[in-house]
């Protein structure tokens, strides 16, 4: 016997083209097309998901792999059918019948069956060994058909263990063994076909498993009559609601058959039934298809999303318009504005009022930095300015401003980024929340983890683009305007024509001048006192359409650089997560046969 199942040469597996396929002597492809791709998918999937889900999440699918592994190691010739049942069912009765001897030990005392025995049909290829030794037969426990037929070639048939036996052993070495062979044939008995253990522990869980099952309802000789054809219906009708898929009408599913082992009626189907099942050699193909689908099954909590997911774009531009608020945008856009008209009254006021302007200091006064998004105005005019426009547009720059002439004693500025940070973190946390919404548990902590992540750092980060926009505006205009120069050309034309005015009234009125010629004078003297005010006036009106672009470019300016922040420390780690769950779902689409 031993000889017969040696095996007469090597056989050898290769893994190429994300697949398996049989070597040696030319032989068949192990695995179809479709399933080779499963098989890759669901290896791909766990690489992928190894950082983000919990190792025993994937114990199940990591098996799965490890036994179409081992499977596709071994004969690809050979086809491993167990007979699975009940103490007294009869399995025992019915292996020999099959192998047309008593291989297999028939009596009353229970259990009978306390090691597998097997029976091995010779094919034309070797690589049964391997298979028996995956299995745990006992080399002595090994048999060949008695009639030595050819009709079973390349049967494996073992007779398993009473899956209800006293002995805990035994049903732990059932469970191991059901999960390595490529089919079951489970007998029955009319005493015990709705067992509820049958049908709870093994037959409705395993009803994915159906095209690789037989149920075979033994000892009909004991019933009378049309009894046997009675509890055959019934027998269905409990494997329908297991949902156990049933071969009727060519359909694929499990083949239900009445036999009796110790008179042979029946046994004769069931031979014909095995020969043509074992002659497709496509049960190994089929039992990892079903291994791959359960596993699937068991993840599809954990990759199927409950809803569309990803940022959309309103989730970006809220994401965005959180963070100009938390720099300040609004508010440096305004004062950029104030600045700006400020500029332009300077450059095209009277030389008077610019004298002035420099005796009593700049209306706006300094820039004092608090640590914040945004600068403390110190001096009257530009603290009221600046309070305003934090009031009207930012969230985060809620600054304390000194009263003008204050100094380094007076009262302490709030920290701006003390008071950014719940802003930023608002929005990380909104945006987060929107990415993640819809994605199984695992993805969306990932993706929230992400956000995190990128958070950590993103306020200072913050501070330093509101601090660099404020040192790019503090010169103002980096192109100061021609008509200014030419505003200020005309106002010193006026002040000139004002003050030869006024000279030549005071000589008209001192007497060095002929008195008559005050009227003279007059009119130089109005045109400057006039038109000087008149020219301000303007330029101010003039002013405001320009002042108001200065600012609104200096507002899109700090809130391109703090969206530009924001995304690179907390968008794009959140994108590369969804797009990584993406690919995960890919795969696991593909794994799942959908």
């Amino acid at each position: 016997m031993e000889a017969l199942i040696q095996p007469r040469g090597p056989l050898d597996v290769e893994r190429g083209g994300g697949g398996y396929r049989w070597v040696a002597d030319g032989g068949r492809r192990a695995v179809s097309g479709g399933l080779r791709g499963r098989l890759e998918a669901l290896r791909e999937l766990i690489a992928l998901s190894r950082s983000r889900l919990d190792g025993r999440m994937l114990e199940t699918a990591g098996r799965v792999l490890e036994v179409a592994d081992e499977r596709y190691r071994l004969s690809g010739e050979h086809t491993v059918v167990a007979l699975a049942g009940a103490t007294g069912s009869g399995k025992s009765s019915l292996f020999n019948a099959l192998a047309g001897a008593n291989r297999s030990q028939v009596g009353p005392r229970r259990p009978t069956t306390a090691e597998p025995v097997a029976c091995v049909w010779p094919g034309g290829r070797p690589g049964a060994e391997g298979l028996l030794r995956r299995l745990g037969v006992p080399a002595h426990r090994r048999h060949v058909p008695a009639d030595g037929s050819s009709d079973l070639r390349g049967l494996i048939l073992v007779d398993l263990p009473d899956h209800d036996s006293s002995a805990i052993e035994h049903r732990a070495q059932v469970d191991r063994m059901l999960e390595l062979v490529d089919a079951v044939i489970w007998v029955v008995d009319p005493e015990k076909y709705a067992d509820a253990v049958l049908h709870e522990r093994y037959l409705r869980p395993l009803a994915g498993y159906a095209e690789v099952m037989f149920v075979v309802l033994n000892q009909v000789d004991r019933l009378p009559g049309d009894a046997a054809d009675q509890v055959v219906d019934d027998l269905r009708r409990l494997l329908d609601e297991d949902g156990l898929a049933l071969g009727e009408h060519g359909e694929p599913g499990a083949a239900v058959l009445a036999l009796s082992a110790a008179t042979g009626k029946g046994v004769g189907e069931l031979r014909e039934a095995l020969g043509q099942f074992v002659a497709e050699r496509g049960a190994a193909d089929r039992r990892l298809a079903a291994d791959v689908d359960a596993a699937a099954e068991r993840l599809r909590s954990v990759y199927v999303a409950r809803s569309r997911v990803g940022l959309t774009e309103r989730a970006r531009a809220e994401f965005d318009n959180r963070l100009a608020d938390a720099v300040g945008a609004v508010a440096a856009g305004r004062a950029a504005e104030r600045d700006w008209l400020r500029y332009a009254e300077r450059a095209c006021g009277s030389p008077w009022a610019r004298m002035r302007g420099r005796r009593g200091g700049p209306r706006r006064g300094r820039r004092q930095r608090t640590g914040g998004s945004s600068p403390v105005l110190l001096g009257t005019e530009g603290a009221v300015g600046a309070v305003g426009a934090v009031g009207a547009g930012s969230a985060a720059s809620a600054v304390s401003v000194a009263p003008a002439g204050s100094g380094a004693g007076g009262e302490a500025a709030m920290d701006g980024r003390a008071a950014a940070r719940p802003v930023v973190e608002q929005a990380v946390r909104a945006v987060a929340g929107e990415a993640a919404h819809g994605l199984p548990a695992p993805w969306a902590q990932a993706v929230r983890e992400a956000a995190d992540r990128g958070a950590y750092g993103l306020p200072e980060a913050l501070d330093k683009v509101a601090a660099d926009s404020e040192e790019s505006l503090r010169g103002g205009p980096a192109v100061k305007p021609r008509w200014w120069t030419v505003a200020a050309a005309l106002q010193g034309l006026l002040s000139v024509l004002q003050m030869v005015g006024l000279l030549w009234l005071l000589g008209a009125v001192t007497g060095v001048a002929d008195a008559s010629a005050w009227v003279s004078g007059l009119l130089p003297a109005a045109v400057g006192s006039v038109g000087g005010p008149a020219l301000s006036w303007m330029c101010r009106v003039v002013a405001r359409g320009p002042a108001r672009r200065y600012g609104q470019d200096a507002e899109r300016r700090l809130r391109g650089a703090a969206a530009g922040c924001g995304r690179a420390r907390v968008l794009e780690p959140v994108a590369a997560e969804l797009l990584r769950y993406r690919e995960v779902r890919e795969q696991y689409a593909v794994a799942s046969g959908v």
